[in-house]
């Protein structure tokens, strides 16, 4: 939504209450003229500012926890545009009617606010310093949750800002503002003796007054009787322009001394303020505490962090959202490869003295049967699924699963399931990671309590699997729900790569020599008309399977026969929204429909619209 908001002509950014009527009484005298501003005191709220009779008024436009907007008592809309759009139409409670935008003078952008110009170093850092991520898997876990980690982020930035303190006394705070230069205006933030209340120490005419700043019912961090904000920096940025029942306004950041909660960062108004986190391992995750996942224990033998005991068994949180933000991909034993440890060396075979086959079927198929296992590695053991081929005998059978390993093996993306080796025993047996939850469709037919914000959530990662594929050129030939399979309800992983065909360079698609048993409601008409396969016909997959994710996990073209569907398609028709699908999200299942290949979406295009579209809704 940000991103978007950002392009609107009459968004100013992060500007003041005083600079938003400057701007207003300056455009001109009509009412009803109106700009937008990014909120000072409410995370990812926005504040709308109207002129009507010479007067400026101010209304906030809150992000309700169910990811609308709305001014207060109003009704709640999916962008603050829409909030704009009703009020043009309706007062509702509005001192007038909203008539005219006031656009921001030519050549100015919306203002950056302090937080916004650090939030790319510090989202980044956090991700490198928590996961021990570089690379590829880097830049994927922050595409692919992005809004949980700007939520994370933005909760615990105080902790790396020069004027917070930690948890020293009232008695010990005094002499830091008094060394030096006793300017009026220097102040420093300390944490109380309970978790959720802090004091603002402010020094004036060489006195040091302290402020109490409690956290209410819902969150919310007020002086007595001030402002409400969300993050204690919004606190700290609103009073060092205004001092609004202040004795002066901050002027000066106290700095910590050296030892204290890390080394001291850079001052205030340092022009390089976007740097101001350590490098230091370690550094970021001293903001955090351990939170074991719900339902997994910990491994003896888990990858230990360089600088802390934390495995990969724990998600780290901030201490005020342990409860309220989820585990992340990452925070998963199988977001990284089985043999990042350099210890672990990595091998195409599995020895069967080292492999431990449990009792049950995870699933079944023409080739054999799918079980639980565990892996011993040198230092570890790991949960795996293992395919085992039930007629050893069938050459053809056999020649497919050993062609499905080959594929997988040349694989390694988070969000692909990895192959972690081929153990010849009394079976040929295929050793992959494994992803507890199943598959995709099957998940969300038992759980229809599942969000569009998660369903969204999963489909945008299967996309940057499909994407990861289309740059390597591979062509999965048989993407769909069944074949996604959940490692979480937030990770999930493509699967089943028995179809699969690695194209050459110097040309785009493969040629199957014939028809073969194919899952033709999922194929593209090239794949079925001319036996033609690419990336182009995986997006039209993709959209068969988005259709599936969206109506929890239904069979597509329920009732139909092939050459039915077949007919359907050639005649221009397509299958309906799934109920309540959200609109954007079945224009793109129409977009990965276009009929000619060459005019179809590649991943690149479908997955930056998925994360744009996962953005709006989670932020």
């Amino acid at each position: 939504m940000a991103d978007f908001v950002h392009t609107l002509p009459f968004f100013y950014g992060n500007i003041t209450r005083e600079d938003a009527e400057g701007y207003l009484k300056q455009a001109g005298i009509g009412n009803g003229l109106y700009l937008l501003r990014q909120s000072r005191n409410h995370l990812g709220g926005f504040a709308l500012s109207v002129l009507h009779s010479g007067r400026c008024y101010h209304y906030t436009i809150e992000r309700e926890p169910n990811e609308k907007y709305a001014i207060a008592g109003g009704k709640s809309y999916t962008s603050p545009v829409d909030v704009i759009d009703y009020h043009s139409q309706e007062l509702d409670g509005l001192v007038c009617l909203l008539k005219k935008p006031c656009n921001r003078p030519a050549n100015m952008q919306p203002k950056v606010g302090l937080f916004e110009d650090m939030k790319e170093k510090l989202i980044r850092e956090y991700v490198k310093q928590t996961w021990s991520l570089q690379g590829a898997a880097l830049e994927q876990a922050i595409i692919s949750q992005r809004p949980k980690l700007e939520k994370l982020i933005a909760t615990t930035a105080h902790e790396r800002m020069p004027w917070f303190h930690g948890s020293i006394t009232r008695e010990d705070s005094e002499p830091r503002l008094q060394n030096g230069l006793r300017t009026n205006g220097k102040f420093l933030i300390r944490q109380r003796d309970s978790k959720e209340s802090y004091a603002l120490c402010l020094l004036h005419e060489g006195q040091v007054m302290h402020y109490r700043i409690d956290r209410d019912r819902n969150g919310k961090l007020s002086i007595p009787d001030g402002k409400t904000f969300d993050t204690l920096w919004q606190l700290v940025e609103h009073y060092s322009y205004k001092p609004d029942g202040l004795l002066r306004v901050l002027t000066e950041a106290c700095p910590r001394p050296d030892g204290d909660i890390g080394r001291p960062l850079l001052p205030r108004d340092h022009p390089g303020l976007s740097t101001v986190l350590h490098s230091a391992a370690g550094g970021i995750r001293s903001m955090f505490k351990t939170v074991p996942i719900p339902g997994r224990k910990k491994s003896q033998g888990s990858r230990q962090h360089p600088t802390d005991n934390f495995n990969a068994y724990d998600t780290r949180v901030p201490n005020s959202q342990a409860d309220s933000i989820e585990a992340m991909p990452m925070d998963t034993e199988v977001y990284e490869s089985p043999y990042a440890d350099p210890d672990e060396l990595r091998s195409a075979t599995v020895d069967r003295k080292h492999l431990f086959l449990e009792d049950g079927e995870l699933g079944s198929g023409n080739f054999g049967t799918v079980i639980k296992g565990i892996y011993k590695m040198r230092k570890t053991e790991k949960p795996v699924a293992v395919k085992i081929l039930k007629n050893d005998d069938n050459p053809s059978v056999r020649e497919e699963m050993l062609r499905e390993a080959n594929v997988m093996q040349q694989l390694d993306n988070p969000y692909i399931v990895r192959m972690i080796g081929i153990c010849e025993a009394e079976n040929l047996m295929l050793v992959m990671e494994l992803a507890e939850l199943g598959p995709l469709n099957k998940f969300l037919q038992k759980n229809k309590q599942t969000t569009m914000k998660n369903i969204t959530e999963l489909v945008h990662q299967v996309s940057i699997g499909m994407k990861y594929l289309e740059e390597h050129n591979f062509v999965h030939r048989d993407l769909a729900a069944r074949n996604v399979l959940l490692v979480t309800q937030h990770y999930a992983k493509i699967s089943d790569f028995g179809l699969s065909k690695a194209v050459g360079e110097d040309q785009n698609y493969y040629k199957a020599k014939g028809h073969g048993k194919w899952p033709v409601k999922w194929y593209a008409p090239e794949c079925i008309n001319y036996f033609k396969f690419s990336s182009k016909s995986d997006v039209w997959s993709f959209g068969v399977l988005m259709w599936e994710a969206y109506s929890y996990g239904q069979k597509p073209y329920k009732g139909m026969k092939g050459n039915e569907v077949m007919q359907m398609i050639e005649s221009g028709s397509r299958m309906d929204a799934p109920v309540n699908c959200p609109p954007e999200m079945y224009t793109l299942m129409r977009t990965c429909w276009t009929y000619k290949a060459d005019e179809r979406a590649g991943f690149t295009v479908v997955e930056r619209r998925l994360r744009e579209y996962y953005y709006d809704i989670a932020q």
